[in-house]
């Protein structure tokens, strides 16, 4: 019986659109974050991709953000608010724009930073143990041609892994006020 089950869920994945594995690795990977790090640190899965923009390039405004991490404006929102509640984000006024505000990890922030993002290191050696060199090579070609293609952002970054390329690092007409939520 269980042999069964077992084939039977392998025909059904080798019939599953591609589209739909990647969804399925996404859900996969990020299931065991809320499991292992959401509850210890009170950190959601958008507050720490909130986090890994920011990490990377501090000083993002909440739009830039939301274009980064591929979220929408609502989500990093209420990331950015539970960020605040925690003291790990902080608002900093533009000296170019005072209309805009740019967003900074806190010494908080940044400590949670860097022991979240080993973790994720690990997580990520983990995952891809089985893979070779080539083939994440690949991998990470395709998929930052499928972020640039998605995305409009002819520029993304080959190969990387958590943060794309922002597309403009000084705002433009689509991005509103600018401030802190």
């Amino acid at each position: 019986h269980t042999a069964y089950r077992r084939q039977r869920q392998m025909c059904i994945r080798d019939r599953d659109p591609l589209f739909f594995k990647l969804v399925r690795v996404v859900n996969l990977t990020a299931r065991p974050f809320h499991e292992r790090v959401g509850r210890e640190h009170q950190l959601t899965l958008n507050e720490w991709r909130t986090m890994a923009v920011l990490g990377a390039q501090p000083g993002l405004t909440a739009s830039q953000v939301a274009d980064q991490t591929g979220l929408d404006k609502m989500a990093v929102s209420r990331a950015l608010a539970g960020l605040k509640r925690h003291r790990r984000v902080q608002c900093r006024e533009d000296p170019t724009d005072q209309r805009r505000s740019r967003l900074h990890l806190t010494a908080a922030g940044k400590a949670l930073h860097a022991t979240v993002s080993e973790l994720g290191r690990e997580r990520e050696a983990a995952l891809f143990a089985g893979v070779g060199a080539d083939e994440l090579a690949r991998l990470g070609t395709t998929l930052d041609r499928l972020i640039a293609s998605v995305g409009g952002d002819a520029e993304a970054q080959p190969h990387a892994p958590t943060v794309a390329r922002s597309r403009s690092s000084t705002g433009s007409s689509s991005e509103g006020s600018g401030r802190c939520v």
